[in-house]
Formats: C-alpha cells, structure tokens, sequence
C-alpha cells in the first residue's frame, strides 16, 4: 500500500527508496526479527523522518515487504486439464513458497492474530489469495460439482496447507519441513479424492 507522499515529485527517486525500504525489511525478517520502521530505515540508510512518510507504522512496513504480492497463478502454462494432477502441481507450488518465506509468513501470520488485525493496511493472510490458487487448479470440476461444493472443497484444502498448517507441523508435531510440506500435499489430495468419491455417479 503506497501512500500519497509517494505519489508527488520525484517519483523514481521515491520508488528507489521505498524499493531499498522494503528490501531492508525483508532482510531482518529473514535474520529472524521483526523490524520496526526505524531499524528498516537504518538498514536501509535512510532518515528516521523520510521513513515514516512511506510507511506510517510498523504494520504498513511487513505488509508491503511480504513477499509474493504480485503471484497469479500458481499453475504452469501447460497445466493438463486432469484435477488431481493440477492440485498437486498448485500444492507443490504453494508448500514450496511457504517454506522459502517462512520466516515473512510467520511474521504475517503473527500480525493476523493481534487484536488489532484488519485495521489499517490490509493484511495478505486475509486476502484469499491462496484460496483463488486452490479455486483455479479446481476449476475443471466445475461440471461435476456446484459452486457451493467447490468453494468448500477449496476451503477445506486451504485449511490444511499454509503457514498455519506448517507451524503446526513443524514446532507441534516435530516434523522436519520435507515431512511436513508431504502431509499438506497428501491432505489436500486426500480432500479432493473424497470430495470425487462423494459426487461419482452411481452405478445402474
């Protein structure tokens, strides 16, 4: 989320510096903290004052520095047409970008449980985005199930793969994250299976 001081003068120039603020951020969260606008703006070499007028709080900072704002599609190209095999190729996909950002979603993920969570800047955990993924690897079903169906399907298989399912997981369970990104994967297939058993026409 950009804010109107951006959009003045100089406009390149302020892009340069909030492009170094978010990489800053993004580099402390990977070291395990969770920067304030201030330690951002010092990794960064970037006044205390001019910081603020990008990111007005903490909160509009981690938000702009959560990776992966700009994914569509978690779908090769040449994607078959087959459910099973799409889910499976969106899931490989989705685990994949969990684990390379653990440490941003669980930043984001902390944010979402505040008290204070979907005031402000919009929060990405609360967007749907993952869901919209799962809903496109899913659309083939569209002729066998109704959109009611579909959307719960969609709901159940994000339940169980995402950040949450991983720290759970992982700091719960004790599973290394090959284990752990394997059983979100192996839920989600089992998900749709059920949901194909469930809706199979039946025999005459």
């Amino acid at each position: 989320m950009s804010t109107g001081y951006e959009h003045g003068g100089r406009t390149y120039q302020k892009q340069r510096t909030r492009d170094a603020m978010v990489a800053a951020a993004r580099d402390l969260v990977l070291q395990g903290l969770t920067p304030t606008v201030e330690q951002a703006a010092d990794a960064a070499r970037v006044s205390r004052a001019t910081a603020y007028r990008y990111f007005p709080n903490q909160r509009s900072l981690l938000v702009a520095a959560h990776p992966e704002i700009e994914t569509q599609s978690l779908l090769p190209a040449d994607a078959p047409d087959d459910p099973v095999i799409r889910l499976d190729l969106a899931m490989q996909a989705l685990t994949r970008m969990i684990v390379d950002t653990e440490s941003q979603q669980r930043t984001m993920l902390r944010l979402s449980l505040e008290e204070d969570a979907g005031h402000g800047d919009e929060l990405l955990l609360r967007q749907g985005r993952a869901i919209r993924w799962i809903e496109e690897a899913l659309a083939p079903l569209e002729s066998r199930l109704s959109g009611a169906e579909l959307r719960r399907l969609a709901l159940a298989i994000r339940s169980a793969v995402g950040i949450e399912a991983l720290v759970w997981l992982t700091d719960v369970a004790g599973l290394d994250r090959d284990e752990a990104t394997e059983i979100m994967r192996w839920s989600a297939g089992a998900m749709l299976q059920r949901a194909l058993t469930a809706n199979a026409p039946v025999a005459l």
